[in-house]
């Protein structure tokens, strides 16, 4: 039999584009298709209930479109619905189809490269508030500390284009000074966004500290999962071919995507609160 599955990437905004980009770069080969909830995005401030809703809407559009894996590249979708999503919503709607998170790849990296067991993470309020990384961190060592700062500010101004401004640098000095005072020597970006600022983070904690995103772990963790499930990998198709979908206008997605991303996109405009409207 043919395979006919592709990997889904979902993220609340166009942040999970860098995480695409070096899935892509790690596994070329396969068929993926992104998806952006920008007309709601960002998801940090919101309830658990409603990040649990947008996410399971999600999940129903890019099943009905092909795919047989999905990743939630949003941190928030990823700490605060993804456990229910694999408790209750795919064991009711989608048995044979899986959902992964970043939140344990990011834990497992950050607990590996830690020296002085000092973590600090830097999230949305939202992701801060489910407290995942400590779970997940203290599963692994529970002597590892774990210092946590939310960051409200950044995915809207990142949103609005203004990664590169003197303005997200102050922003970020007030985030990281709590983290920095409390002398971690690893820390996790908690939120895809982040990721377009990495280098800015790095430059401004110094070298002494690693800082770990997604897009770096992401990747290491798909193909190890992948490898240790070979019956999943067979579903998958390995065409390389890539489709970029988004809630919101498109043109601004396409601009500030393509810079996430790497590389140029056109993206088709998409309505994902019932899975027949597209």
């Amino acid at each position: 039999m043919t395979a006919m599955g592709k990997i889904g990437v979902f993220d609340s905004g166009f942040g999970g584009l860098h995480t695409l980009r070096n899935l892509v770069d790690a596994l070329p080969h396969y068929d993926y298709v992104y998806l952006g909830d920008s007309a709601r995005a960002p998801y940090g401030p919101r309830s658990s209930d409603e990040v649990y809703t947008f996410s399971t809407q999600a999940l129903d559009f890019l099943f009905t479109h092909g795919c047989e894996l999905v990743i939630f590249a949003c941190n928030t979708a990823s700490s605060v619905a993804l456990r229910r999503i694999q408790q209750e919503y795919l064991p009711l709607k989608y048995r044979d189809k899986k959902v992964l998170g970043v939140s344990i790849p990011l834990a497992e990296a950050a607990a590996a490269t830690t020296v002085t067991k000092r973590i600090g993470v830097m999230a949305t309020q939202g992701t801060v508030d489910s407290e995942v990384f400590v779970r997940e961190i203290h599963k692994l060592d529970p002597s590892i500390q774990v210092f946590q700062q939310a960051a409200p500010r950044l995915v809207t101004m990142i949103e609005a284009g203004e990664h590169v401004s003197e303005d997200i640098r102050e922003a970020l000095a007030v985030y990281l000074r709590p983290l920095l005072d409390a002398s971690i020597d690893t820390l996790i970006l908690g939120c895809t966004h982040y990721g377009l600022i990495a280098d800015t983070i790095q430059a401004m904690v110094g070298p002494a500290i690693t800082v770990i995103s997604e897009s770096q772990a992401e990747p290491r963790a798909l193909a190890r999962y992948l490898g240790n499930h070979p019956e999943i990998d067979t579903k998958l198709s390995k065409g390389g071919t890539r489709t970029f979908c988004s809630t919101d206008t498109t043109d601004k997605f396409d601009s500030l995507g393509s810079i996430f991303f790497g590389s140029p996109i056109h993206a088709r405009a998409v309505v994902i609160d019932t899975v027949n409207r597209t």
